[in-house]
């Protein structure tokens, strides 16, 4: 199965950023409309995202460098709940911090839906990191639902 790979820099320190992570309300603000996380190895990791009910468990916290969990769809046969990695890799650089993403173990054609997923989201963390309000997304939709191939 193919990886995705991906980063952002965000003008706020990794303790800043590491907290949208971690926290209902951080990770609200930036992805998901709803979250249920307990930040602990073994912790869940539940987040609904344009309708999808993500799910998986933390398999690493590391603050402020690092983030991993398990990630999959509730009643997907094809990406069930934790059968996916991410990974978040926070680095200290001079304007910031740098967010290196890694999703792995995603079946081939889920590729490009969770790079369009990323893409749409990452910024929005790089915003709410650095104190601004991102644009409404109420209306934003996975990349399938959309049409788009």
């Amino acid at each position: 199965m193919p990886d995705y790979t991906t980063s952002v820099e965000i003008r706020a320190t990794p303790e800043q950023v590491f907290d949208f992570l971690v926290t209902p309300d951080g990770m609200t603000a930036w992805m998901g409309q709803h979250a249920v996380l307990d930040p602990v190895e073994d912790g869940i990791f539940a987040v609904d995202i344009a309708g999808a009910p993500i799910r998986g468990t933390y398999l690493e916290v590391t603050r402020p460098e690092r983030v991993v969990v398990s990630w999959g769809v509730a009643g997907s046969d094809d990406l069930p709940p934790g059968s996916t990695t991410v990974i978040f890799t926070l680095t200290a650089i001079e304007a910031g911090t740098l967010v290196q993403l890694e999703h792995r173990g995603l079946p081939d054609d889920r590729v490009p839906g969770h790079a369009d997923g990323w893409s749409h989201f990452l910024p929005r963390l790089a915003d709410v990191s650095a104190g601004r309000v991102p644009a409404d997304d109420s209306d934003w939709l996975p990349l399938p639902v959309r049409g788009l191939s």
